[in-house]
């Protein structure tokens, strides 16, 4: 034989392994196993809840499905514990904006490059920040409020959940798009403790994710919801304006979803696409959304989450710029 032969052989065997072993993957009944979703926040925030929503309708058809909590780093360490798991769909991350665009894009060296180390399979559920103020401040509209803010840009604040959240960039844009740098941002630990000051008169604003608790305090006249920073209003609030009626381009949102580690096969996406698909289309799964103040997304299909996280990159990631959001 000769030795360019010999070589091609000895190759050719040396990748039959791998590749019985790729095929047996993509062939083999799926679920094999009980499927493990890391949620990578702690139990009972928005995350959480919206996790274990799907989690429990996608059991119907898919058997068991485990939530593990692995919080830390802005959502990093979770998202980085599945992308070193085994690619053949027993290990999923519920992720959402901060762990899948915002965190990465904060760090020198990101643990994992969220592009390409991850297969979208769906975004499930989507969690408008608002624009809310104290009683006190004389303004019942975001026109009203956008006219004082100006006026008042050196003496007034506004409360998020922390640096580098949604909450945070939902204040940078209001700021950069009405052009008053002046508004001093203060971090809080949570959006909890932001309200609480927004409610004591500590700050006049802040920017939280719209909840079912923080309906209830605008509708008992305790805070002032001015909008929801949504493309519209919310099912669950028709009667609070979305911002982009008053001020377009005022839309940041928190979009959670189902990733998997890149390498899933394509059968294993699908399954897992068409479960997601059939709960978020359900009445049972929006209406347990909208207690919570949130919202199903349209189109919960690979290609739709892909070209979410592609534009919601494009959206994001110069406002982080704008407000001097730089790696560290």
């Amino acid at each position: 034989m000769r030795r360019r032969d010999f070589l091609g052989a000895a190759a050719a065997l040396a990748a039959e392994p791998l590749l019985r072993r790729t095929s047996a993957l993509a062939q083999a009944p799926y679920p094999s196993a009980a499927i493990r979703v890391v949620v990578p926040y702690p139990p009972g925030g928005v995350v959480d809840v919206v996790a274990r929503h799907w989690a429990d309708s996608i059991k119907r058809s898919l058997g068991t499905v485990v939530i593990e909590n692995q919080a830390g780093g802005g959502g990093t360490i979770g998202a980085s514990a599945v992308v070193r798991s085994q690619p053949d769909g027993h290990t999923l991350l519920f992720g959402e904006t901060s762990c899948l665009i915002i965190a990465p894009a904060l760090m020198a060296t990101p643990p994992y490059d969220p592009v390409k180390n991850f297969a979208p399979v769906s975004m499930v559920a989507t969690s408008s920040t608002s624009i809310v103020v104290h009683p006190s401040i004389p303004a019942t509209t975001l026109q009203e409020f956008i006219g004082y803010a100006k006026a008042n840009q050196d003496k007034i604040s506004y409360g998020s959940a922390g640096t580098g959240t949604v909450t945070h960039l939902a204040g940078e844009s209001f700021k950069q798009l009405i052009g008053t740098s002046g508004i001093l941002h203060v971090p809080y630990r949570g959006a909890g403790p932001a309200l609480v000051d927004v409610m004591a008169g500590v700050v006049p604003m802040t920017t939280p994710n719209i909840t079912g608790q923080i309906l209830d305090l605008h509708r008992t006249g305790k805070v002032r919801i001015l909008a929801v920073c949504a493309p519209q209003r919310l099912k669950a609030a028709p009667d609070i304006p979305a911002a982009n009626e008053t001020l377009p381009g005022l839309v940041i949102q928190l979009t959670c979803g189902v990733v998997a580690p890149a390498g899933t096969p394509e059968p294993v996406i699908s399954r897992l696409a068409d479960a997601t698909s059939q709960t978020v289309k359900s009445a049972e799964f929006e209406k347990a959304l909208q207690t919570s103040g949130l919202e199903p997304r349209s189109d919960p299909s690979p290609a739709g989450a892909r070209e979410f996280l592609v534009k919601e990159r494009e959206h994001l990631l110069p406002i982080m710029r704008t407000a001097g959001l730089q790696p560290q």
